[in-house]
């Protein structure tokens, strides 16, 4: 068990007694039409259950899926995706419940950002096999694409079964935007767009104009070693033998001259 995993379980299986005075629920549970008035809800409603049934069937899946993914994201990151799946998950149940008539209803549950933690985990590891109701065997990249289509088939249908499918949706929906917003902050994504700027791009002619407003002298000593480096290898070999890396370091402390 990991940290943060256990604090949600914890967390959720309080409120589930502690939060017993109706007034108190309904302050916290999300209801579409009153979320202006009440915008903490799209946070509080995540750790709000129905009953016991429907608490351990969402923790349950947090304890399975949750440690590892924590493990691999990290206690932080870990939160934040799966806070940010829970709130996609309620953004679009109130665009859902804006076409139906149900802005009045209110809903609580973990089910969206613990829908979120079932895709991270498929996207790091869907040849992963679980057992479905502790008896089916499926990879989980199925057992995602199953309840994708289960809950786009419910939520279209309009299944009259009191579950927010569109939540559901949006728990996915929030986890891939967590991801790929993750993935673009990455260390090798942020040298990546760095290496396809235009200072790797830049002929010989805006190299040696740059490169003649670096001012050797105000210069931090290391740089200015990585200066010397440079100037000696363009002259003994030109401009052409610099390294993605070495044309950034010209375009960065040229331009800032």
């Amino acid at each position: 068990m990991t940290r943060i995993v256990g604090q949600l379980l914890l967390v959720n299986v309080l409120a589930l007694f502690v939060v017993q005075d109706n007034s108190l629920f309904y302050n916290l549970a999300l209801v579409p039409g009153s979320v202006a008035e009440k915008p903490w809800t799209l946070i509080t409603y995540q750790f709000l259950h129905s009953g016991t049934g429907h608490l351990f069937f969402n923790m349950i899946g947090l304890f399975f899926f949750g440690p590892r993914l924590e493990v691999h994201l990290g206690s932080r990151r870990f939160v934040t995706m799966y806070l940010t799946s829970g709130l996609v998950g309620a953004l679009l149940h109130i665009v859902y419940t804006n076409f139906t008539d149900s802005t009045g209803i209110p809903m609580v549950g973990a089910s969206g950002a613990v829908f979120g933690v079932f895709f991270a985990y498929a996207r790091f590891w869907p040849r992963d096999k679980i057992l479905v109701w502790f008896v089916i065997p499926m990879q989980v990249r199925f057992f995602v694409g199953a309840l994708t289509l289960l809950s786009l088939w419910s939520g279209l249908g309009g299944v009259q079964d009191n579950v927010a499918h569109f939540a559901h949706l949006g728990g996915f929906l929030g986890g891939w935007l967590y991801l790929r917003w993750a993935e673009w902050r990455s260390p090798a994504k942020q040298f990546q767009r760095k290496v396809q700027s235009p200072a790797v791009r830049m002929n010989e002619s805006d190299l040696t104009a740059i490169w003649s407003k670096i001012d050797s002298a105000t210069l931090h000593p290391v740089n200015r070693d990585e200066y010397e480096r440079i100037s000696d290898k363009v002259r003994s070999l030109g401009w052409s033998a610099l390294t993605d890396r070495e044309r950034i370091f010209v375009n960065r402390f040229g331009s800032s001259s």
